[in-house]
């Protein structure tokens, strides 16, 4: 605390320095005494060494104010009545790491004017300020013997006790490390190597006086070391090749470019301060001295006239930069290369290599080049100032040339955009003016040469007939009849200098109504024509004719035939819709039609609609009521009808001039509903009444199986034949049919004689629905012949006697010639009276060999001993 006093005796400040360690946790609390009534009060904050930026804030701005510093004002007199009864409370904020301390402050009245109140936290601190170095000055680059001392550092407190001295901060224990140390006694700093401004141009440090046993015995102070510049850089131009451009023909003082170089040494000082020269220039035409450079800002300006694209193209300039401000002796230089390209302006017109160029065009010949113009500039290429641009200026009133330009060639092409008919003109002279893109320069003026003539020769060809009009529209009534005339529809021959005929003939008719006669040109028609036709549109009707001259080579046009058909009664009307449901007890009973016409009004609606006379039933059980012009109400008179399909013939007569009626039928399918009104049994109306769709369905299943029944009876006669020709190839020997048929079932033999002989006793009571027809054949019947018409046979003399049939049927066999040759017993069925089929067998049969022995019959078992008896026994 120091005591310190104003001349006013009311005025009495006690100024504490408090030690702020960032480090202290928590609140500090500190009571300060001051004399009332007191104008203001200072307390200073120290942040104990540490570095960083502090920033304070305190709780009561309206009264105190603190500054950057840590010192705490007072903003108005303070007396014991104003004096805050709450502590003020200090925030210090580190802004690097936003980490936030704070401290309270309690201002309380002195106890007597001599009393002294100290704080009593332990880091209350008095400030000492008797040793304060200013900076040093070190130059770079130094020479000396190292190390080499530079200031030293003493404190007050090494009179009566021993001190060590220490150095912190970058350069001496911070990267870059070992540049400077301090003896640890003497305090001497000094620096051990050469320092290099462009480096780091200064050092911050800071001493430490600290007793033997580590104890700080002042607070650290702060050095700075300053390294001084020295010229040891050159200047160095950013880019070693400059580039610009100036346009040809500017005037003196045009900027052109800047260069620019720097200088690492300190701007401040002559060893960075440059200037610039221009060394050379190349070529130094038309002067030497075409451009200069600002000394100071390295501004590259024209300073003569003469500046020719055509004649010099580039200036090279060689441009020095010298520190020291130019000083040629002691300052250090650098060149680099400026290239100046000089740009081209529009300072010379086109001009045509020759005054008449010449070209020829066919005729109708559009799109067409006739001409190449050729010119020259001497501006650069593929510039502005060398693309040329042409224009005609005369000759061609109607516009039916342009002369575009070549983007390669720079040449002018003449084009035909519009036809060109020979029989109008068969010259053209065009006048023609060749300029560039841009304008040029000023003072300069086209020449004669940028201006020629073009002839154009036109070359006559064979045009094409052309119809005038192109549609052609007439109108007529429908219904006109066949080998009417319409019109005379004819084409007209452009070439009037060619003698030539023109023939016609039908390009498009698709109705196929209209014939045009081959040399007038007159249209007649073949057809009735009917503005109902699908061919009509919008109640237009198109038909296309060709004109062909005889030219060399014929050529030929076409013209369109527009006939607008206008409405006849001739179409009657028929009733909509044709087909609708209703239930079998409607309610309401009422069905809504209206009726189509093909006319138009007024020979459409409005329509009268009654029911036909016939059949009778149509009146008694229904009723027509119209509506409207074109609707009518069909009802019910009865309240039940039976579910089914009835069609209902409804006349309809239209509004024509001659009216025209037509009896229509109205299909209605009348059905069982549920609550809704829709009809639940769809399925047998649809069945009553079957569909297109249904009816083609069905005749597919019926033509698919009928192909399969035909490829199933290929297949089945294809298999007789294959068995037939493996039968001919058997041996008659070896041919067991003459002894034994196989059948798929056999009898038993004379063991098993279980048989109803019922119906072979009495063979006329079998029902004739089981007689077998006559010509129908067992399945293991094998004809070799076509099957024989055999005579009627008389039926046996008595019924009940089964032999007599045996004989009757071994007779008829025995006389036909064309009888199958199976000499083998078989099992018959009784075929019914009158059958044509014989007996299978030939026995006693005197066509058969009877000096053939039939003993071997005997070996083959007990079945074949009553052949063997019939056979080759003896007549009894």
């Amino acid at each position: 605390r120091k005591r310190v006093c104003s001349g006013c005796p009311s005025v009495c400040l006690s100024v504490y320095s408090l030690s702020f360690c960032r480090s202290l946790p928590g609140c500090l609390s500190f009571n300060l005494m001051f004399c009332f009534p007191s104008p203001s009060l200072t307390v200073k904050f120290v942040n104990c060494g540490r570095g960083g930026l502090v920033r304070f804030e305190c709780s009561n701005p309206f009264d105190f104010r603190i500054e950057a510093d840590g010192v705490v004002y007072a903003l108005r007199p303070l007396t014991l009545s104003t004096l805050p009864t709450v502590p003020l409370v200090i925030v210090a904020r580190d802004e690097t790491n936003q980490q936030q301390w704070q401290t309270q402050v309690r201002l309380t009245p002195p106890v007597g004017q001599d009393q002294q109140v100290r704080p009593t936290p332990p880091h209350l601190k008095r400030m000492k300020r008797d040793w304060v170095i200013p900076p040093i000055n070190v130059p770079e680059n130094s020479r000396g013997e190292f190390p080499q001392d530079l200031v030293r550092i003493r404190s007050d407190n090494d009179k009566n006790r021993s001190l060590r001295y220490s150095v912190t901060g970058p350069g001496a224990d911070q990267p870059p490390t070992g540049i400077f140390i301090i003896h640890p006694i003497s305090g001497e700093l000094s620096v051990m190597k050469p320092l290099d401004r462009e480096h780091i141009s200064n050092f911050h440090l800071r001493a430490h006086a600290v007793d033997l046993n580590g104890n700080q015995v002042e607070s650290p102070i702060d050095i700075v070391i300053n390294v001084i510049d020295m010229n040891d850089n050159r200047p160095e131009f950013i880019h070693q090749i400059w580039n610009g451009s100036v346009p040809e023909g500017s005037k003196p003082g045009t900027f052109v470019m800047t260069v620019t170089s720097v200088d690492k040494d300190d701007p401040k000082t002559a060893n960075g301060m440059l200037r610039y020269k221009i060394g050379s220039q190349n070529p130094e035409s038309p002067t030497s001295n075409m451009f200069t450079i600002n000394n100071k800002t390295g501004d590259i300006i024209t300073v003569a006239a003469g500046l020719d694209r055509e004649k010099v193209p580039q200036y090279t300039l060689i441009i020095q930069a010298t520190d020291m401000e130019g000083n040629p002796m002691y300052g250090l230089s650098n060149t680099a290369t400026a290239v100046i390209r000089v740009t081209d302006i529009n300072d010379n017109p086109p001009e045509f290599t020759a005054e008449m160029f010449f070209g020829e065009v066919p005729e109708n010949r559009v799109n067409v080049i006739v001409a190449n113009l050729t010119v020259t500039d001497k501006d650069q290429p593929n510039t502005l100032a060398w693309k040329a641009v042409y224009k005609i200026t005369g000759g061609d009133p109607t516009g039916r040339f342009s002369v575009p330009t070549d983007p390669t060639t720079n040449e002018g092409l003449v084009t035909v955009v519009k036809p060109i008919d020979y029989e109008i003109s068969r010259t053209y002279m065009l006048t023609v003016v060749a300029v560039n893109e841009v304008s040029l320069a000023r003072g300069i003026h086209s020449p004669r040469q940028s201006t020629a003539t073009v002839s154009i020769r036109v070359i006559d060809v064979n045009e094409s007939p052309y119809f005038d009009p192109n549609p052609k529209l007439i109108k007529l009534e429908e219904g006109m009849l066949a080998e009417s005339t319409l019109t005379t529809f004819t084409a007209q021959d452009p070439d009037r200098f060619m003698q030539q005929s023109i023939r016609y003939t039908r390009l498009s008719d698709p109705a196929n109504w209209l014939r045009i006669d081959a040399n007038t040109g007159r249209i007649t028609t073949i057809a009735v024509l009917d503005r109902e036709s699908p061919y009509v549109k919008d109640n237009m009707y198109s038909a296309t004719f060709l004109a062909s001259d005889n030219g060399a080579p014929p050529a030929s046009g076409t013209g369109t035939l527009q006939i607008s058909l206008l409405d006849i009664n001739d179409n009657a009307p028929h009733v909509y819709p044709q087909e609708t449901e209703m239930c079998k007890k409607p309610e309401p009973n009422g069905i809504n039609i209206t009726a189509l016409d093909g006319d138009l009004n007024p020979n459409a609606g409005p329509f009268a609609f009654e029911l036909a006379n016939r059949p009778s039933d149509v009146r008694r059980n229904w009723t027509i009521t119209r509506l409207s012009g074109d609707y009518a109400q069909l009802n019910l008179k009865i309240g039940f009808l039976e579910s089914g399909i009835y069609e209902i013939p409804i006349i309809i007569t239209d509004s024509g001039n001659l009216p025209m009626s037509n009896t229509s039928y109205l299909r209605v399918k009348v059905c069982q509903c549920d609550h809704n009104g829709d009809c639940t049994d769809q399925q047998h109306i649809i069945a009553a009444g079957l569909g297109t769709g249904a009816i083609i369905a069905i005749l597919l299943c019926i033509i698919i199986l009928l192909i399969l029944v035909l490829l199933f009876v290929v297949w089945m006669k294809r298999r007789d034949k294959e068995r037939q020709a493996k039968q001919l190839l058997i041996d008659p020997e070896d041919d067991v049919r003459d002894n034994i048929l196989k059948y798929d079932e056999e009898g038993g033999g004379e063991e098993d004689q279980d048989y109803d002989l019922s119906q072979l006793q009495q063979p006329d009571t079998i029902e004739p629905d089981t007689i077998k027809p006559v010509g129908i054949r067992r399945m293991d019947e094998r004809p070799l012949h076509p099957e024989p018409q055999y005579p009627i046979r008389s039926a046996a003399p008595h019924p009940g006697d089964i032999g007599d049939f045996i004989n009757e049927g071994l007779k008829a066999a025995d006389n036909d010639p064309t009888a199958p040759p199976y000499d083998s017993l078989l099992v018959f069925d009784y075929e019914g009276s009158g059958s044509t089929a014989g007996s299978l067998s030939s026995l006693n049969s005197s066509s058969s060999g009877g000096d053939q022995d039939y003993d071997y019959l005997n070996d083959w078992g007990p079945r074949f001993r009553k052949l063997a008896d019939m056979y080759g026994g003896s007549d009894d």
